[in-house]
């Protein structure tokens, strides 16, 4: 739908990407592989979700945390051998889940009445053990993407993560090295829109002047199933 509005007709390859939360990440870890290896030279990367259509509104622990809205970024190779993607970095674990995911409306539980009526197509979350492994892996994604970039926490001039919870922001900026001064909150203004919160933010960042040329970006990000990722760009 999105290639059909901007009247693209077939000039440009369309498909999903499903990793929740980390979507984008993985998005952008997929276009800069892309790019390198030259079978595309503009990439459109859109993380977009309406996530009021995925809570059980009487679910009050999960029903707030969510937003609806999406984010879009042009990626294209740069001419300027000083700015780019430094570094990208994904994983995954299937193990954990349970721990936060959704649990009909796939291959394995297709809709029935039986799974509308148990409200099985709403998000569920663990939230202490999502708290834990949140840190945990957006901690390592964070210095894993850091080290690859040849760079540390101290070099890092905007962190921009994930907003499903401010005291995961906190906690992940203690264990990488990057002041919470540094880090752009946007949770009290967007909430969590899942696979677009990182593009939305940035663009906000963009707009607030809280970005200029040179500055180093550390993008962090966990989702469901589990997910996790994150990524080093010098503007």
């Amino acid at each position: 739908w999105v290639q059909k509005h901007l009247k693209l007709k077939n000039r440009a390859t369309a498909f999903d990407m499903e990793a929740g939360c980390t979507g984008w990440l993985y998005g952008l870890e997929l276009s800069t592989a892309l790019i390198e290896s030259g079978k595309a030279r503009k990439i459109l990367l859109a993380g977009a979700e309406t996530m009021s259509k995925a809570v059980n509104w009487n679910d009050r622990a999960t029903a707030v945390l969510f937003g609806d809205g999406a984010g879009a970024t042009l990626i294209e190779p740069s001419d300027n051998d000083d700015a780019g993607i430094l570094s990208t970095y994904t994983g995954a674990d299937g193990n954990l889940a349970p721990l936060l995911y959704q649990p009909a409306g796939g291959s394995r539980m297709p809709a029935s009445d039986e799974t509308v009526e148990k409200k099985l197509h709403s998000v569920s979350m663990a939230g202490n053990e999502v708290f834990r492994y949140a840190v945990r892996y957006m901690q390592m994604s964070a210095e894993i993407a850091l080290e690859k970039a040849g760079i540390t926490g101290e070099d890092v001039s905007i962190f921009i993560p994930h907003q499903a919870n401010l005291r995961i922001i906190d906690a992940t900026c203690k264990r990488v090295g990057v002041p919470l001064s540094k880090t752009y909150i946007t949770i009290d203004r967007i909430a969590n829109i899942s696979a677009g919160t990182i593009p939305i933010s940035l663009d906000l960042a963009i707009q607030e002047g809280k970005i200029k040329k040179g500055d180093i970006i550390l993008m962090d990000a966990f989702g469901g199933g589990f997910t996790w990722g994150a990524a080093v760009v010098r503007w």
